[in-house]
């Protein structure tokens, strides 16, 4: 399908199950590459629209020694929420995740993927943004979905795959695999014009 990167190796840069999981459902011939304890710092004055890209930039610096071999493409990413200004992280713990779902609910919030493409020759970046909407949630649904499902490895402290999306999201602008964590309709077209 991807017959301009026929003689590439592509590398996911992501430990991440649901990114390979939709990389595998678009056809994507990949690798998983994983350099860990990359950094996920960003300076406090940047501007959020800025926050995704630069990251998934950052996690680029740590695969060099990757990238840098001839028909060898990696791909990073990384994937935030906003809440009214506020980028909300991965949850410390069960206290702050209980308090991010209480935060979303009944609220409209953003979830932002910024992918970058590089090789050797070559680098491209882009943001995904999908509008997300959370009803009314109870603090018992909260504290289930916390107890049950542990999202203490998401951004915003849910997957809108899980439990609590399926009773809690009311609709979304935008696309869904994004809020998944990759938006692997904007990928797919990204990596045929690469």
């Amino acid at each position: 399908m991807l017959d301009n990167l026929k003689d590439y190796t592509i590398i996911l840069a992501s430990q991440s199950p649901r990114r390979q999981d939709l990389l595998k459902m678009a056809h994507v011939d990949f690798e998983v590459v994983v350099v860990p304890d990359v950094p996920e710092d960003f300076p406090a004055i940047m501007p959020v629209e800025d926050v995704p890209e630069y990251l998934a930039s950052q996690k680029q610096k740590a695969y060099a020694h990757i990238w840098s071999k001839p028909q060898t493409l990696v791909i990073t990413a990384d994937t935030i929420v906003e809440l009214k200004g506020q980028v909300l992280n991965k949850p410390a713990g069960r206290q702050e995740a209980i308090q991010m779902l209480q935060q979303l609910s009944g609220a409209r919030h953003r979830v932002l993927t910024g992918v970058v493409l590089k090789s050797a020759l070559k680098q491209h970046a882009f943001t995904a943004v999908t509008d997300v909407w959370f009803k009314e949630l109870n603090l018992a649904d909260i504290e289930h979905y916390v107890d049950t499902c542990q999202p203490f490895d998401k951004a915003g402290a849910y997957g809108v795959q899980e439990w609590i999306g399926l009773i809690g999201v009311s609709h979304i602008n935008g696309s869904f695999y994004n809020v998944m964590g990759l938006p692997v309709a904007k990928l797919f077209e990204e990596l045929r014009n690469f």
